[in-house]
Formats: C-alpha cells, sequence, structure tokens
C-alpha cells in the first residue's frame, strides 16, 4: 500500500484533529499507517459532522453522505473522489465497508440533545462507534477475533467518552446516565472488565493486527484513574502528562502487550 498525496493528506487530518491516534498510528509499521491514517481521518470527518452546524438537517446530511460514499465501496465498481474516500476505498473490504455503516449511523445520537434510553442504548452507542472503529481498523490490517476487539473497544470507547465529559455537558449534552460518582466508578469498572476480557484472549488477535490497538494504548490508565478518582471526570481531570503518554506508548510498542 503506496503512502500517496491522498494517505498524506489523511495523516494530516489526524495529526490536527486527533493527536492521540496520530501517534497510536505513527508507531505502527510503516504499511500499517497507510491503512489505519485513511480509517482515522474517516472518523475525524464522522465525528465532527454532526457538529460544525446548529441545524439538525444539515447535519444529517453529512453523515449520509458518508454513508453513501461506505456503500459505494461496499457495492462498487466507481467510487467518488475524495481526499479520505479515495484511499478508504483501497483499504476497507466490501464487508467491512458495510460495518462501518452502523459507525456512521450511531453517530446521529450526537446531533441532538436527548439523553441515552437507559444502559443498553448507552452500550450500543459505544460498540457500534469505538467498538465497531476498533474491529474494522484491526480486521483490516490482519486476523482478529471480532468478540475480543469489541470487548477492547468498548473499554477504549468508555475511556475517550469520560475524557469527553467537559465538552459534550460545555455543548449542552447529557452524556451519562448516572453522572454522580456512582455512577461514573460503575462505568468505569464496566471498562476495565471489558479490558481483562480482551486481554485475557490476546491470541486472539494476530501480530498483523495488533498495531490497530495501540489506538487504546490509554485507556487502562483513564478508567483505573475514573474509578479511583470519579470526581476529577467533570473537571477534565484525566489526562495524563505529555512524558507518561509517549513513554506508555512506547511500552506497549516495545512489549506489544496491550
Amino acid at each position: 500500500m503506496q503512502f500517496d498525496n491522498d494517505t498524506k493528506a489523511c495523516a494530516a487530518l489526524v495529526h490536527r484533529a486527533d493527536p492521540d491516534r496520530f501517534m497510536a498510528a505513527m508507531a505502527a509499521p510503516v504499511a500499517a499507517r497507510s491503512v489505519l491514517f485513511p480509517i482515522y481521518a474517516l472518523n475525524v470527518e464522522v465525528a465532527r459532522a454532526p457538529w460544525v452546524t446548529q441545524e439538525a438537517m444539515i447535519a444529517e446530511m453529512r453523515l449520509q453522505w458518508w454513508r453513501d460514499a461506505l456503500r459505494e465501496i461496499a457495492e462498487g465498481p466507481s467510487v467518488r473522489r475524495h481526499e479520505v474516500v479515495t484511499p478508504l476505498s483501497r483499504v476497507l473490504s466490501p464487508h467491512l465497508a458495510e460495518k462501518l455503516d452502523e459507525y456512521v449511523a450511531v453517530r446521529r445520537w450526537d446531533i441532538y440533545r436527548d439523553p441515552f434510553e437507559d444502559d443498553a442504548h448507552f452500550d450500543a452507542y459505544i460498540d457500534h462507534s469505538a467498538g465497531t472503529l476498533m474491529v474494522v481498523s484491526a480486521q483490516t490490517l490482519g486476523p482478529a477475533d471480532e468478540k475480543v476487539l469489541r470487548d477492547y473497544g468498548y473499554a477504549v470507547g468508555v475511556a475517550n467518552w469520560l475524557r469527553a465529559i467537559p465538552e459534550l455537558e460545555a455543548r449542552g449534552r447529557i452524556p451519562l446516565l448516572d453522572g454522580t460518582t456512582d455512577g461514573v466508578r460503575a462505568l468505569a469498572k464496566k471498562g476495565l472488565e471489558k479490558l481483562r476480557k480482551a486481554r485475557a484472549a490476546r491470541t486472539a488477535i494476530s501480530d498483523s493486527a495488533r498495531p490497530a490497538l495501540n489506538a487504546g494504548w490509554q485507556a487502562d490508565w483513564v478508567l483505573r484513574r475514573a474509578f479511583t478518582k470519579p470526581q476529577v471526570v467533570a473537571d477534565g481531570g484525566l489526562s495524563q502528562s505529555e512524558a507518561r503518554r509517549r513513554l506508555s506508548l512506547i511500552r506497549l510498542t516495545l512489549t506489544g502487550r496491550w
């Protein structure tokens, strides 16, 4: 897979908008980066689509544009020319392109201000967004068990969600069903349980697929901190120092023990 101008544009987009995933991708082998950057660029575009306008209909149209582009990749033979869609069409199988439809569709929740209906609704949101992104990223690189990836993706998704709480609340959203310290602790505990479950089945993830799991390198620390100090979540106290971030990513890369 070539690192052409489109892939470089995807890398630049991820670098600007999602520095954590940019670091995770840069820690992967060069061949894996050319696969991960278009997928992570898609994540940037889809994640910000509901937020760039106050008009719900326009936000819906933006998400639908990406669903249509993914359908073109899945069905072929022609795909629209776009700096993210074009390289994405070279790395995604039809099956994985179809799987990403649920990933885009679930982001409709971000457009509106309604709270989650119940635990099942929240879990489905995290699974279809973070979980599906992890499945597609890893399986595009190599063989990997979907259940293990979804457990890991859920843990990573909850960690990232907890980190985003202050911004979501500032934007008028209701991000948690139970925003009390007990509620936050229970959610962090569930994320840690999913993480332990995924780690117990590490052998189900091939070496070639493993670089995609770099994206969750901070999840363990974030979830543990949220569990032991749930009161810091509302204040944005789930950020690691730059030195800790880099060292923990280096450790994961060298040991392969995500």
